[in-house]
């Protein structure tokens, strides 16, 4: 009989919520222990896992028997000291939520962790693993002939409400280009190969949250803008968010472009916010159009609804957590989004929100904050 893998989970908001309900369609997987200090939430996650024993702090958990990984799914400033207590106290494999980290500041204290932790560090980029994009990542090299141009617009809705607000406010998050397109700049990088010299952006918050107020501070989130990334061997990426329209048919639409055809993936929103007079949802797409002979072929790429019910990101969490078991198991032998991708990401974020906020490009290189081995020559 297989032993079953038991889970630590740190953190059980929306996000951690819905890493609880994939973790429960993995065979032979459970979530053992759950710390998550805010009782409605803690409440929430304890019926998604009955079994899972409620815990008061990081340290109690860690002192739960049998555990074999871990997950922080805690609001994006609480991650980096809550991995370096596991650090301290049990260092077991670890999956860690996206951003890895949100100040500048804390680089010297993340290549301390990386240096010492003995155990795999996993970041959780879920956008990697959404079907039509892993099938874009598959080809986009081979049918565009080598990617040249690549672009990525995330049309959707605003940041919903989270425990305190947190999300509204730059100092929690690390900022818009940080909390949420650190997915996208990750996506970049992996599907370009290549590493970012230099970061030009806009934005602003235009619409969004400007009638909130918390304990008399109004969210300084921004809720649009354009990013372009220049990289080390040529390629040009661009991202283009916007969190004011949820009206949109699909929510992502990644496309790349070379010598000899443009590839594209078109993924839609959460199935729950698809309006029901509209029938289904859409099916995610993966189109290629060949510069000759001409004729954009598409196919559907649909998604299995058991994955789609459990979670807002297209089937991609179970299939992470798939991955991430294989590696706690021992039948994988590294991470595939390594704590360098994690950091690498922020890293890029941080230069976007600097570009807005100081009105220029900023080079990769002033910035300082990319690890030292992904730095471009």
């Amino acid at each position: 009989m297989t032993k079953v893998t038991n889970y630590g989970l740190i953190g059980c908001g929306m996000m951690g919520q819905e890493h609880l309900r994939n973790i429960a369609l993995l065979p032979g997987a459970r979530v053992a222990a759950i710390f998550e200090p805010d009782a409605e939430m803690a409440m929430q996650a304890q019926a998604l896992a009955p079994e899972a024993q409620l815990c008061s702090s990081v340290v109690e958990l860690m002192a739960t028997e049998g555990l074999d990984c871990l997950l922080i799914a805690s609001p994006n400033f609480r991650h980096l000291e809550q991995m370096e207590e596991i650090a301290r106290l049990n260092p077991l494999p670890l999956l860690v939520e996206k951003p890895l980290f949100t100040d500048p500041a804390e680089t010297a204290r993340l290549a301390a962790f990386r240096d010492s932790y003995p155990a795999p560090v996993w970041v959780a980029m879920e956008y990697r693993y959404m079907p039509p994009i892993a099938a874009f990542l598959k080809e986009a090299q081979a049918t565009t002939g080598g990617i040249r141009m690549l672009t990525i617009r995330e049309h959707r809705f605003p940041f919903l409400h989270k425990v305190g607000g947190w999300n509204r406010f730059n100092r929690y998050t690390g900022g818009t280009f940080v909390e949420k397109c650190c997915h996208f700049f990750d996506l970049m990088r992996l599907t370009l190969g290549d590493e970012p010299v230099r970061v030009m952006a806009s934005g602003s918050q235009a619409v969004n949250h400007q009638d909130e107020n918390y304990e008399g501070v109004a969210p300084d989130v921004l809720d649009n803008g354009y990013v372009i990334v220049d990289f080390a061997r040529g390629g040009r990426a661009m991202l283009e968010l916007c969190m004011f329209a949820e009206g949109a048919r699909w929510q992502e639409e990644v496309t790349a472009v070379g010598p000899q055809a443009r590839i594209e993936a078109l993924v839609p929103g959460p199935g729950r916010f698809w309006p029901e007079h509209l029938g289904a949802p859409p099916v995610p797409q993966l189109i290629v159009s060949p510069r000759a002979p001409k004729g954009p072929e598409m196919r559907e790429i649909p998604v299995d609804p058991a994955l789609l019910e459990a979670g807002d990101h297209n089937g991609s969490t179970f299939y992470q957590h798939a991955r991430f078991l294989e590696l706690v198991r021992g039948q994988r032998g590294r991470p595939e989004v390594t704590l360098e991708d994690g950091w690498a990401a922020v890293a890029m974020g941080i230069a976007a929100q600097m570009s807005i906020r100081e009105g220029r490009a900023v080079s990769m290189e002033e910035t300082g904050l990319m690890p030292a081995r992904l730095r471009a020559a």
